[in-house]
């Protein structure tokens, strides 16, 4: 058995490692290749994220799809390409809107170069991906219109928050839906149709990359509360300081609403002060950390990746679905 990915991914047959491997590491190659200008600015802005690391969790969901096909279509490793420029193309973007100052471990691009060269860099790689996305044919093309136009209603969504009756939690697991299980479906779309699966298996594999999408983001919620900057490369509490209420939040305002228990009340007020303040940001972080509504969105990220599992059970048995199935487990367990 061999550990293969950034989650500590176990596979045991040693052709499933190989090809898994292969691609991710042309994928690299792509990236780097896909992020190169004329400009040599350009280059270095384009790479900044790049040359940072990453999960690559997307193009791994890429790999693992196209075992279900031919794993060596020539479209596989293009659109793996393809999703992570488009992934982190957005990262560009969320930054700029969150303000964040680090990301991947490093100083995020709008830190070191300001908003308007981030959102143009992020521009930039959009347009990089729409360029190798066209060489994949029509039906590819209008899966990543579709996905994007999902992945920018999330976002939307989120920010001009849950309308008048409308349950917060609800709205804002709609929100994630879009913002990131539209492009993690994508992934495992993408790798199998362009492997040649049958269609029953890419429909299939599409679901469960919608709701482990879903998982993978509200993990990601549970970290940027209960992790420290070492673990998750990025700033915690980023969202909290910003305002932007995620999982965690909601559970806890949904508790105070129900329980009406002083303690919650008053951190609810604390949340709903200035947190640009660094003892009141810290303040608000650890009593969240000790809060049971961090437990609860832990569950509910639990949740989610079982959804993912049963939802691969019509598919054969084999490494590649054994994998698969151990990912929705290493996908929460960074929440553990």
């Amino acid at each position: 058995m061999t550990v293969v990915g950034p989650f500590g991914l176990s596979v045991r047959d040693q052709a499933l490692e190989a090809d898994v491997q292969a691609g991710l590491t042309a994928v690299e190659e792509g990236l780097l290749d896909a992020t190169k200008s004329e400009v040599p600015f350009i280059t270095e802005a384009a790479q900044h994220l790049v040359r940072a690391g990453g999960k690559r969790f997307r193009p791994l969901l890429v790999m693992l799809a196209a075992q279900f096909g031919d794993p060596y279509a020539p479209g596989v490793v293009p659109s793996a390409v393809v999703v992570e420029l488009t992934h982190l193309a957005t990262l560009y973007h969320d930054d700029v809107m969150d303000e964040a100052a680090v990301r991947r471990g490093v100083d995020s691009a709008n830190t070191r170069w300001g908003n308007s060269l981030a959102v143009l860099t992020g521009d930039f790689l959009f347009a990089r991906a729409s360029q190798i996305l066209a060489d994949l044919g029509p039906e590819a093309v209008r899966v990543q219109a579709l996905a994007f136009e999902r992945l920018v209603t999330g976002q939307i969504l989120e920010t001009a928050g849950p309308s008048d009756g409308r349950d917060p939690v609800d709205h804002y697991l709609d929100v994630l839906s879009g913002k990131t299980g539209s492009l993690v479906a994508v992934s495992c779309r993408f790798g199998a149709m362009l492997s040649g699966a049958d269609e029953t298996v890419v429909d299939v594999l599409t679901q469960y990359g919608e709701r482990l999408g879903v998982a993978f983001q509200l993990a990601d919620d549970v970290l940027d509360i209960a992790s420290d900057s070492h673990e998750s490369g990025k700033t915690p509490g980023t969202d909290l300081r910003e305002g932007v209420p995620t999982l965690p939040v909601l559970r806890l305002r949904e508790r105070a609403a129900r329980l009406g228990l002083a303690e919650d009340i008053a951190l609810c007020e604390l949340l709903d002060s200035d947190l640009t303040d660094d003892a009141r940001h810290a303040e608000a972080l650890a009593a969240l950390r000790a809060h049971p509504a961090l437990e609860q969105a832990r569950r509910d990220a639990v949740r989610y990746a079982e959804e993912a599992r049963a939802a691969l059970g019509p598919l054969p048995e084999c490494d590649a679905k054994t994998a698969l199935v151990e990912l929705c487990d290493a996908v929460v367990h960074r929440a553990g």
